[in-house]
């Protein structure tokens, strides 16, 4: 019964995640023009995924210490505090410093409910909470942007902002009442510094403001970090789960950050009106969500290559399509193709099989995997994006990990 209550913590953790994505994104272009920020996005985008990262090490010694009703209360309160310093702010800095304490206390509060679900669920039951997970963003994806821009356009970005508090609130008390029977993991827990220097590296080149050389040093100590709190072989992208941990970040690095500037790129570049680029954005998820529903009902060995390599099509199509018709085509595709690929990424990154891996370890891998994937790509990105070849390199970037993705995908 702990499992099943865990998983439907975790399918409403996934909801809330999509109400928050969409209001973020859709808003985004809108914010940076309010804040004069528009030469500081990686600023804006990344500091949610740096507060996540940063809560990873602390998240079981908070646990520890204050227990799950301690730790729901702190964390509540964090979020909504970070939340409101957002709404409020007056600058890029205050609003990622809202950001940044709200993606803390996100992370305090899921990283227990997910690594616990991990534990305690078959390869089966864990398979269709990946579907589950995924039909949570249907709704969000067909009426949360056109829903935020019309509450935008009535009392304006800073109280829309707070439109996911009630999902968000509502998920992480399911999570951590739900996981709150269960047993603590006797994993110990991993040094501070090491984990650190992924937030690290990343705030580097999120601050580097255009200075490549700390650019590609943060880049570095990023990367340094990540192989060094992964388990052993991701970095050599050694056949079996290592391969899936190592195709996870480069799947994220790609997606989520192409996902994080899709509305600035049409309305700078494209020409797109903020309605039309949210259509866009939608389309993505969508795709995601109703094809991971058909994947997992008919599984194959060959879905994540396939997929990621559409992935990878569809987003280096989004550098060089210049209409509103082709960026839907291709992120459309794109989504089809992560629909296809998930599922059975996910799996074989959570499956020990002969890897020797514990199930503490693969918990913790998968989570690290795709928030370092998350926070390089929108760290990155954003950098990027500010230069003088603009969010085409972004998107060149995005393509190409997202193709080595693929390849990654191949040796699981």
């Amino acid at each position: 019964m702990t499992g099943v209550r865990l998983a439907a913590g975790i399918v409403a953790l996934e909801f809330a995640a999509a109400v928050t994505g969409f209001v973020a994104s859709t808003l985004l272009p809108v914010v940076a023009g309010d804040l004069d920020a528009r030469d500081s996005l990686g600023l804006l985008i990344a500091g949610s995924s740096l507060g996540l990262f940063v809560a990873l090490p602390l998240a079981s010694r908070v646990l520890a210490r204050l227990g799950p009703r301690g730790t729901l209360a702190v964390g509540m309160i964090t979020y909504l505090g970070g939340l409101l310093l957002a709404a409020m702010s007056r600058t890029a800095w205050m609003f990622a410093l809202g950001q940044f304490s709200a993606g803390l206390a996100s992370g305090l509060l899921a990283v227990f409910g997910i690594s616990t679900a991990i534990r305690h669920l078959d390869e089966r039951l864990r398979l269709k909470v990946v579907a589950a997970s995924s039909a949570m963003w249907i709704v969000p994806a067909l009426i949360g942007p056109a829903a935020t821009l019309g509450l935008e356009h009535l009392v304006g970005w800073r109280w829309t902002l707070l439109l996911p508090v009630p999902f968000v609130l509502f998920g992480r008390l399911l999570v951590v009442r739900a996981a709150r029977g269960s047993a603590n993991s006797t994993e110990t827990p991993r040094p501070l510094s090491r984990t650190l220097t992924v937030p690290l590296g990343a705030a580097c080149v999120v601050f580097s403001k255009g200075s490549w050389p700390i650019a590609l040093a943060g880049a570095a100590i990023t990367v340094i970090g990540m192989i060094a709190i992964l388990p052993t072989g991701t970095a050599r992208l050694r056949p079996g789960t290592p391969a899936a941990l190592g195709a996870m970040v480069l799947f994220a690095i790609g997606y989520f950050g192409a996902d994080s500037l899709i509305t600035v790129l049409l309305t700078t570049e494209s020409g797109a009106s903020l309605g039309q680029a949210a259509i866009v954005l939608s389309a993505a998820p969508l795709g995601w969500a109703v094809t991971s529903l058909v994947a997992t009902r008919f599984t194959s060995p060959h879905f994540p290559v396939v997929g990621l390599s559409l992935t990878a099509l569809g987003t280096g199509a989004l550098a060089f399509g210049d209409s509103f018709a082709v960026a839907l085509v291709a992120w459309t595709l794109a989504g089809i193709g992560v629909g296809l690929a998930y599922p059975g990424l996910y799996i074989r990154a959570t499956t020990a099989g002969s890897s020797g891996f514990t199930a503490a370890e693969l918990a913790t891998a998968v989570i690290t995997a795709e928030c370092v994937g998350q926070l390089l790509g929108r760290a990155v990105g954003g950098a990027l994006s500010t230069s003088d070849t603009g969010l085409f390199a972004s998107y060149a970037l995005f393509a190409v990990a997202l193709a080595a993705s693929a390849s990654a995908a191949a040796r699981t």
